[in-house]
């Protein structure tokens, strides 16, 4: 296996529900980031051998292959290679493990891993929505029934909190908790040498392109809250759930990519790399509490390397629901002011196939930020798994 390290890691500004990248085309999402990505490695298109790209619900805009689209649209040769993957909310981060894989085995030197969604044209289930509207057929077939039981993720959230003894008030402040380390990030400025600006085009109320070109450069879904007023909120799932919107993640537009190298290729091009890949998994859990997936992952991944929980220096946790994250504290005991340091997807926004390499990108330069030496990012995935990294800052 060869040494495979990440030489630049980018994203770009998460837009929230109806806004500003609400009616771009999500190939004009991802194309410039996969072009900045490069460009501030230095390293040109023609050199990448690779690309491979995460993306969920591939449907309308987001459908056939949006990975290559968007390299296509923006400029990419048409003889490097694109790939789309899906493993639900982890697909860029499995697209980052299938980037390291091919790199580690020696297929390639250079491959550019990548993720985009957009959650304002295109909701969360919208291509199994679609399929079944044009008689195609449901994702979810009788056979399934007689060994599992089938509920949505809102619902293995409450499970999860019910198994490990969540309450509202917990999830309340873990949500009140990512809201304002998020606010510090933005205000120290932490974000900003990861964000791409992006110039799109101005859309109206309508989704009419105006003629107009604005510059997105800031996230836009953080906001001012309280416990207070998040304990106002009801209930998203059970009339007596204990998620709200202001405990859940948040709809969003978004892309991201992490440029992977073998050390050879990176020493031979004069890039300095920023962290080495130590270790990719993807773990199966229980496909119907279904969210559990960062627990088996956290203990494969300290058992496989002899690390304890107190060795690694930064996790990048996704927050799809409070519960998800606090049952994970319990079980893992990680030290809490380790955890979603610059805040999560409470306050920064899901925008599914990209988290994956966003989550990367947040954890490479949080390590640079605070001098860490390691990082371990780890996703829960609808239908029982679990995606995770382990990087070493070098």
């Amino acid at each position: 296996m060869r040494e495979t390290v990440i030489v630049e890691a980018g994203r770009s500004p998460i837009g929230k529900r109806g806004g500003s990248l609400a009616w771009v085309h999500p190939s004009d999402t991802l194309g410039p980031v996969q072009m900045e990505v490069l460009r501030r490695a230095s390293i040109g298109p023609e050199q990448v051998e690779h690309v491979v790209g995460g993306c969920i619900n591939k449907v309308g805009a987001q459908a056939m292959n949006i990975v290559r689209t968007a390299w296509l649209s923006h400029g990419g040769p048409e003889e490097i290679p694109c790939t789309t993957v899906d493993s639900q909310c982890g697909s860029s981060q499995y697209a980052l493990q299938v980037a390291h894989s091919l790199v580690a085995s020696g297929q390639h030197d250079i491959v550019l891993a990548c993720g985009v969604e957009n959650m304002s044209r295109i909701p969360i289930g919208g291509d199994a929505i679609a399929g079944t509207k044009a008689g195609m057929g449901k994702p979810i077939s009788r056979s399934y029934y007689d060994h599992f039981e089938f509920i949505n993720q809102f619902e293995g959230a409450e499970r999860i909190a019910e198994k490990y003894g969540i309450t509202r008030a917990d999830t309340d402040r873990f949500g009140l908790e990512s809201q304002l380390k998020a606010k510090q990030a933005i205000a120290e400025g932490r974000f900003e040498e990861q964000i791409i600006p992006l110039e799109v085009d101005a859309f109206d109320e309508n989704g009419e392109r105006t003629g107009e070109k604005i510059t997105v450069t800031r996230d836009e879904i953080p906001r001012d809250t309280s416990l207070e007023a998040l304990a106002k909120l009801k209930p998203v799932a059970r009339e007596n759930g204990i998620h709200t919107a202001g405990t859940s993640s948040q709809i969003a537009d978004g892309a991201s990519a992490v440029l992977v190298m073998s050390a050879e290729a990176a020493e031979r091009h004069g890039v300095r790399p920023l962290a080495r890949i130590v270790q990719s998994v993807l773990v199966g859990c229980d496909p119907v509490l279904m969210l559990e997936g960062p627990i088996p992952v956290t203990e494969k991944v300290l058992a496989d390397n002899g690390l304890s929980i107190d060795e690694i220096d930064v996790f990048e946790i996704n927050e799809a629901f409070a519960s998800i994250v606090l049952a994970w504290q319990r079980a893992c005991e990680p030290p809490p002011e380790r955890v979603n340091p610059n805040g999560g997807a409470i306050a920064l926004g899901h925008p599914l196939g990209a988290t994956g390499c966003f989550l990367t990108t947040k954890a490479v330069h949080e390590l640079h930020r605070s001098h860490g030496r390691y990082a371990l990012i780890s996703m829960c995935c609808g239908g029982g798994l679990g995606t995770g990294t382990l990087i070493e800052r070098v």
